[in-house]
């Protein structure tokens, strides 16, 4: 028997929110909270997420011995600071900056915090121009689709700039360039560009965009910049997809962020940001310190924030190189779209995209199957078995439609995408013998960025 949970301390119950009045062996208090930790579920089979749920032993060993280096401390940690500026140059690189040596990039806690930096670029960059040309600077706004993620509300919110919302719709799923001269004016910092929408994980056509700005500024003079939301995207299309034309090939792309921690493969939390050249990015948003005795410019939201990810993002980048980006996202493409072949023939639903972007699709209850049970009713079920796969309603423009989303990421394989099936058509049989309506389930919003 092992004594731990019946030595002195195991049997009592800690306060849960106040300070215990004295000490507990180490042993103790990590009992304590690995179980609770237990209840969590288990993230392998977490279908919502994004974010990176699996690395090598190698790369959990350089974690373990890195977790102390803070990233804003450039003086103490030059080696990790240096790192950085690699790995930024790399993406640099790979998203076809003209001359990635003079690109500008920086790491981020997530990709919420970089495009929080690239919209307060194009505020800033349009209040100079503004300014610089006798006009107002004080009616900033922001165009983008009703699907965004929701750190672009967030920024429009804290930093004042009208958000423009262009709806989707079943004949434009995704911000196409359709009708944009409706939202754009002499106010517009920028357009958003989402590569892989969190709802549907589709890429928005950002060559399309550009040249629906092209025939406005034609018309108008107006010169707006393109942001692009890579999250997800601006880590697989340069390995998938590398004849689409969405990067800095445009030259109306003036910044591209994404996720280290989603598809960049590092355990959360990661983001980063780069810029085509210094003229996009104003100077006096950054800050300058001084780095072996030279100068580092710094442009952060965050002050103190983990290096450790940092340096798994470089490991990653020298482990796997492109072939090994490319067959890791490859496995998982090939994985979704096995998953979408199958649900999409079952009758009880409908496919709202395939998967071929990211490894990420979604589907609706098909009309008119069933008034007994909804597909909040088919996620609890699944939940039953360990599978988390959200449903939630569409944004605005489809508000009305409720889909579910599988986001396939590295470490989720065939053989456990079969074992899914398995349990979803198990609760679908289950659901549909139904002889009346199931309770409506109580939930909240499913959906998780």
């Amino acid at each position: 028997m092992n004594p731990l949970f019946s030595r002195p301390g195991e049997a009592s119950e800690f306060p849960r929110f106040t300070l215990p009045e004295g000490e507990s062996l180490p042993g103790t208090a990590y009992q304590v909270v690995h179980d609770d930790a237990m209840l969590d579920g288990n993230a392998r089979l977490n279908l919502a997420t994004f974010v990176g749920t699996w690395m090598e032993p190698e790369a959990a060993r350089l974690y373990a011995e890195t977790v102390d280096k803070n990233m804003i401390d450039k003086d103490e940690y030059p080696k990790t600071a240096e790192i950085e500026h690699r790995c930024w140059r790399m993406l640099a690189d790979l998203w076809n900056a003209p001359e990635p040596e003079h690109a500008v990039g920086t790491s981020t806690i997530g990709s919420s915090e970089a495009c929080m930096l690239a919209g307060l670029a194009l505020k800033r960059r349009w209040q100079h121009d503004r300014r610089a040309a006798g006009k107002p600077a004080d009616r900033p706004n922001l165009v983008m689709s009703s699907a965004v993620q929701v750190c672009w509300e967030k920024f429009c919110n804290y930093w004042d700039v009208e958000a423009r919302y262009v709806p989707i719709s079943q004949e434009h799923r995704v911000l196409d360039g359709h009708g944009l001269e409706e939202y754009v004016d002499e106010n517009t910092i920028g357009v958003v560009a989402i590569m892989g929408v969190t709802y549907t994980g589709m890429y928005e056509p950002v060559a399309e965009i550009s040249r629906a700005l092209d025939a406005i500024q034609a018309a108008t003079g107006l010169d707006v910049p393109i942001h692009v939301d890579g999250a997800s995207g601006a880590m697989v299309a340069p390995f998938l997809a590398p004849e689409l034309e969405w990067d800095f090939r445009l030259p109306r792309v003036a910044s591209i962020n994404t996720s280290g921690h989603k598809y960049g493969l590092v355990y959360p939390g990661l983001g980063w940001v780069v810029w085509r050249d210094a003229a996009a990015l104003p100077d006096d948003l950054v800050f300058h310190v001084s780095y072996l005795g030279g100068d580092m410019p710094t442009f952060a939201l965050n002050f103190s924030r983990p290096g450790a990810q940092v340096l798994l993002q470089y490991y990653l980048f020298l482990r796997l190189g492109f072939e090994g980006y490319r067959a890791v996202h490859a496995a998982s493409r090939d994985v979704a779209g096995y998953l979408a072949g199958e649900i999409g023939a079952m009758e009880a639903f409908e496919l709202w995209n395939d998967g071929s972007d990211i490894p990420v699709f979604a589907w609706s209850l098909a009309p008119g199957h069933t008034q007994n049970w909804n597909l909040h009713h088919l996620s609890d079920r699944l939940r039953m078995n360990g599978w988390l796969v959200p449903a939630y309603p569409m944004p605005d423009g489809l508000a009305d439609l409720t889909v579910q989303r599988i986001v396939v990421r590295n470490g989720f394989t065939r053989d456990l995408a079969a074992s899914f099936l398995e349990d979803l058509r198990t609760a679908v049989d289950f659901l549909d013998a139904a002889d009346g309506p199931f309770p409506d389930p109580e939930h909240g919003s499913a959906f998780h960025h």
